[in-house]
């Protein structure tokens, strides 16, 4: 069977707000648009078209950031130009679905809770029971904003009420309809004509359970799902609602496939985060965007790690990453911070109050506290003392700063970029490097003049020899 989805993106999203499209909100890091996409692609569909109006070129660009591998044949754009409702909606979808699929998933793109199970799930009830149109159903304690379930006497569905056009006594209904279809797509496209106009102006998919039901077709409907996952994001509040069972869902998935989490509580992770088993979190963590995290780490307290790459046994304490590579046994902080573009060898130390950018660090270096390393080359083994600051701007440009495996930069040197510190070369305590040093140098001073290493020990008095 061929499945057509079609995912409802049109709306403003009035109630939240603000300037920014409903669909666009975040939810775990991603719009929320795209946790719907990641449900409805469980499906295999032959073709997914989601329907835009508010803001269409904003939604069309961060779902094509997001979406960078899926055919453009497979994922459609169609523009719902005027709002006239969600049964207009799906009917901008029929020129490039019809007679392409067999059946016709409906969603709607503020729904980011909903999960593949429960798509899996309508799907093969439609393909069993082989009805005109096949819906889901959940029971609210608090109705309010949704269409109701009006059935007969012997339970069978009559009529989909939208809460304007309900009773009182017809809102005392606590089975709601919470926009979770599936259609046969022959009967769909024949029919989506015949909606009538509403007292608003709109036509209501919602009518297309009623036009089954008079003219004899079958309704198959998938009740008692839970009303969580089925909610539907129409304010700031329902939004906080759903980013919280987002992150629940996410910390539990975690923690079934091996990753400590201290506090749940108190963790949040994105839901595009990557963790390795045995790796421990610890509370007041974020972890964010495209995150791959290696086995074994201790992240936290108090730590951000946002678009980064750890390898095994990293450990980083009070302090942030970010869009960096950090190799295996690193440890860093407290209250350090990589900024973009960093390379970070193996067993590499960074201590308090770091600072590094676009710079490369080789394995085993050590760079224990209060110093800066920016757009810097720096090989295996090297000693960066306390104070080091690379000056990589010079008001025009950034300058590149290398440092040859085996250098020892003393405290409170400053490397004035562009420069070169040579293989096994020192710096003495308080150095100003306007110059590259040599190879198994040694350079102190303001600014910096190079000596031969030995001659220099030389000339140190006795108690400094020591």
């Amino acid at each position: 069977m061929n499945i057509g989805v079609v995912i409802l993106a049109a709306g403003q999203g009035k109630r939240m707000r603000t300037r920014r499209a409903k669909v666009l909100h975040p939810v775990a890091g991603m719009p929320m648009i795209l946790h719907v996409l990641r449900a409805t692609a469980a499906l295999e569909p032959t073709r997914t078209v989601i329907v835009v109006g508010y803001q269409a070129d904003e939604v069309r660009g961060q779902i094509n950031q997001w979406v960078t591998d899926v055919a453009e044949e497979t994922l459609i754009f169609v523009e719902q130009a005027q709002p006239l409702g969600t049964g207009h909606a799906v009917m901008q979808a029929a020129p490039v679905l019809q007679e392409k699929v067999d059946a016709v998933v409906v969603v709607y793109g503020d729904g980011p809770l909903l999960r593949a199970e429960t798509l899996r799930h309508l799907l093969e009830l439609h393909t069993q029971t082989h009805p005109a149109l096949t819906l889901a159903t959940c029971e609210m304690a608090d109705p309010v904003g949704y269409g109701r379930i009006r059935r007969d006497s012997a339970g069978r569905l009559q009529q989909i009420v939208e809460e304007v056009a309900a009773t009182e006594q017809q809102k005392e209904i606590r089975e709601i309809n919470p926009g979770l279809y599936c259609f046969d797509a022959a009967w769909l496209w024949s029919n989506l004509a015949k909606i009538p106009l509403s007292a608003k102006g709109e036509y209501y998919l919602t009518d297309m359970a009623e036009i089954a039901v008079a003219q004899g077709k079958g309704v198959a409907i998938l009740a008692g799902q839970n009303p969580m996952e089925l909610l539907g994001v129409n304010s700031q509040a329902q939004l906080a609602e759903a980013e919280q069972a987002m992150r629940q869902r996410i910390n539990l998935q975690h923690m079934g496939e091996g990753v400590t989490l201290i506090d749940p509580a108190t963790t949040y992770i994105d839901a595009t985060v990557q963790i390795g088993m045995d790796t421990i979190i610890y509370p007041n963590t974020y972890l964010q965007g495209r995150t791959v995290i290696g086995e074994a780490c201790v992240i936290g307290p108090g730590t951000v790690v946002r678009d980064a790459y750890l390898g095994n046994g990293v450990t980083i304490f009070n302090s942030v990453v970010e869009e960096s590579q950090v190799g295996e046994g690193v440890d860093i902080g407290p209250f350090s911070h990589l900024r973009p573009g960093n390379r970070i060898g193996a067993g590499v130390h960074i201590g308090n109050y770091a600072e590094l950018k676009s710079s490369q660090v080789g394995a085993g270096t050590k760079m224990g506290h209060v110093s800066y390393l920016g757009d810097a080359l720096v090989g295996e083994g090297v000693n960066i003392g306390a104070g080091t600051i690379t000056c990589n701007y010079d008001g025009k440009r950034k300058n590149k700063t290398e440092i040859e495996s085996g250098a020892f930069i003393g405290s409170d040197t400053m490397l004035v970029a562009p420069v070169k510190v040579g293989a096994r070369a020192r710096t003495g305590a308080g150095s100003v490097v306007t110059r590259d040093i040599p190879a198994d140098s040694l350079a102190f001073g303001v600014p910096a003049r190079v000596r031969d290493a030995d001659s220099a020990e030389a000339q140190l008095p006795a108690e400094k020899k020591e």
